[in-house]
């Protein structure tokens, strides 16, 4: 699995848009967010499609968002 490349952060641009309206969170480079001075979330591609790795304490969690419910799930676990 591949950090995702521009073409797929494109599918992601209204969930990205999103994501940089959260308070605390700075986008390092397109798709890459650290909290403080943490990476928190950044995004993969693959053939099953595209995934979120979320920092959960001190382990990644990986989340599909491939559909928009998938990317609602994503932006409430980031806002607890």
């Amino acid at each position: 699995m591949r950090h995702a490349r521009d073409n797929a952060l494109d599918e992601l641009e209204d969930l990205l848009a999103a994501i940089r309206r959260q308070p605390g969170l700075v986008e390092k480079k397109r798709g890459v967010f650290y909290r403080k001075s943490k990476a928190f979330l950044h995004f993969h591609e693959d053939p099953a499609g595209l995934f979120a790795d979320l920092r959960a304490g001190d382990h990644w969690e990986r989340l599909p968002v491939n559909t928009e419910e998938e990317r609602g799930m994503l932006l409430e676990k980031i806002q607890n």
